[in-house]
């Protein structure tokens, strides 16, 4: 009985954390990377600096979803 739950109920607390981590990773960089882009067309002279900092925000925030990936493939 209880040991058929245990692997089943890991199964979908794994899919969650990815679907979690996937879905609140790709609103962030797209609310990072629309700004950037509003940001380079006010003043196009900081182009370079923008986008320097957007690879960097960009970078910590797909560590989150791999970190969400690493949870979800953690034995149970």
């Amino acid at each position: 009985g209880g040991a058929v739950w245990i692997p089943a109920l890991s199964a979908i607390g794994a899919g969650f954390a990815i679907g979690l981590a996937a879905i609140g990773s790709g609103v962030g960089q797209g609310i990072a990377s629309g700004r950037c882009i509003d940001g380079i067309s006010r003043q196009p002279e900081v182009a370079d600096d923008l986008r320097g900092v957007l690879l960097l925000s960009l970078a910590f925030m797909e560590s989150l979803t791999i970190y969400g990936l690493v949870i979800a493939l953690a034995p149970p």
